[in-house]
């Protein structure tokens, strides 16, 4: 267990947006720093929304759970918290099977 991940993540309703939301995300972001590296500035803009839309549906779901998220403290804060978990502890969490023993508790 990650006592700083898992038990922000418990609410099954909430584990599920995750399960849907956080591959878009990472697809969006991956895309729009590809689009931008090959120079399809309107493609990387329209990719750069699907991370919006997962922050912001992710953020709807934590408002489920019994113990909300600390606040971010700085724009640096937000940006390591978010990729960190994002690109990272979310899929520990998925693979490590935690994902379905939250959802299934």
């Amino acid at each position: 267990m990650n006592p700083e991940y898992d038990p922000y993540h418990a609410n099954p309703t909430n584990l599920v947006i995750h399960i849907l939301a956080v591959p878009f995300f990472v697809l969006g972001t991956l895309a729009a720093l590809w689009s931008l590296l090959t120079e399809h500035w309107l493609a990387a803009l329209g990719y750069a929304v699907l991370p919006a839309l997962s922050l912001a549906v992710q953020g709807l779901g934590h408002k489920l759970e019994a113990r909300p998220p600390a606040p971010f403290s700085s724009s640096g804060n937000f940006l390591a918290r978010v990729l960190g978990e994002q690109f990272l502890r979310f899929w520990i969490f998925v693979f490590s099977g935690r994902w379905l023993r939250a959802v299934r508790a």
